[in-house]
């Protein structure tokens, strides 16, 4: 591990990161954090004078999913991560120490990083029965929460889990499982909502914090406006279908062959926000909706219960009615436009008839009254 008060411009250097690559980086960032092209220079030179931030990275009740995403991200590459980013001092499906020696490592975080060190968290935190449903080192998930997470300049809650539960939550619930934020409310939290969470975010928010100094701007869930502000279905490369009334009807149909919208088979996209169709997965590739398969809405605020069952579509959705096809919506508009000439005709019609009456009015004139000499 490289020592936590190198600047980030010389771990850069150290491990042969070009400076192309360095803004190249610095431009993905800025685009992820929908910030203007202008701001990649600042981001750059923020980074570049930037301490290496201590980071430690907490696991309760969750099924590793999080952590598995951030380690396949290659964009930056987990090892860059790891050793040019930041100071990653705990995280125990990656580091080397165990047992007592893991643990003394995240003490002395908390001791001489306080007030400074940042926190990922990741999977809820069982409040019933005083918490005996997650322990680690012999002691409750709640107590290290509080302890690690009351301490740090910031805490990203990464997940469905760690931010409100998650599947773990889900009724009947019988640890008394919750997020971050309700089981240390002291704690300052952004979530980061996901099942998983993208890489690509975590990275946009720590190159916020280390650009700015402070957390992104967030909505009524705390989360990142940059990430969760706009409705999947206003991104979706098939929204063209569904405005044109194109749907999938069944899981193998012509349809579907052909990549029609999936509103018809449960998608969640048009009461969802993320960003999952700008960044995808998996360095961009590809994201559930373009491989074929509806949005679960898994970034929303209880997903699993509330936008469950996944495969029954929504009611209402705003917009063209959802079962009419696009040559209904065409007879649609050619018949308003037709039956506004008719009451067009008829008003004219009436006009007229109305100044050829005895005792009508003559119409005023419409020409402005000349000025007077």
């Amino acid at each position: 591990m490289l020592p936590s008060h190198q600047t980030f411009s010389a771990a850069l250097q150290q491990k042969g990161v070009s400076r192309r690559r360095f803004i190249k980086f610095c431009a993905a960032m800025t685009a992820t954090l929908a910030l203007p092209p202008r701001y990649v220079a600042q981001v750059a030179a923020a980074l570049e004078k930037s301490r290496k931030p201590v980071l430690v990275w907490l696991q309760f009740q969750d099924c590793a999913g999080n952590s598995e995403s951030m380690l396949r991200s290659s964009h930056p590459s987990v090892l860059e991560v790891v050793l040019d980013l930041l100071s990653w001092e705990y995280h125990e499906l990656v580091m080397a120490g165990a047992g007592h020696q893991a643990e003394a490592a995240l003490a002395r975080v908390v001791r001489e990083e306080k007030g400074k060190f940042l926190v990922v968290t990741e999977g809820a935190i069982p409040l019933a029965d005083g918490g005996v449903y997650c322990t680690v080192g012999g002691r409750t998930a709640l107590d290290i929460a509080r302890h690690v997470c009351s301490n740090a300049a910031a805490t990203i809650a990464a997940g469905a889990c760690a931010w409100d539960g998650g599947l773990v939550r889900a009724h009947p619930n019988p640890t008394g499982a919750v997020g971050i934020s309700e089981a240390v409310p002291e704690a300052k939290v952004i979530n980061l909502g996901g099942c998983p969470q993208n890489p690509v975010n975590t990275a946009a928010v720590l190159v916020h914090y280390l650009t700015f100094g402070v957390l992104p701007a967030v909505d009524q869930y705390n989360r990142p406006l940059f990430a969760y502000g706009r409705l999947i279905h206003d991104q979706c490369e098939r929204r063209a279908h569904y405005d044109a009334g194109r749907y999938v009807q069944e899981w193998g149909d012509e349809g579907h062959r052909k990549g029609w919208c999936l509103y018809k088979m449960g998608c969640k996209g048009p009461e969802a926000t993320f960003n999952c169709p700008a960044v995808r997965w998996n360095d961009g590739t590809s994201w559930p909706v373009k491989a074929g398969h509806g949005c679960l809405a898994c970034a929303s605020h209880r997903f699993w219960d509330v936008r469950s069952p996944f495969y029954e579509r929504l009611p209402q959705v705003p917009g063209f009615a959802a079962d009419v096809t696009a040559g209904e919506i065409g007879l649609g508009i050619t018949a308003a436009v037709a039956g506004a000439t008719v009451v067009h005709g008829i008003a004219s019609a009436i006009r007229d008839r109305m100044r050829t009456m005895p005792g009508a009015r003559p119409q005023a004139s419409k020409q402005p009254p000349k000025k007077e000499e």
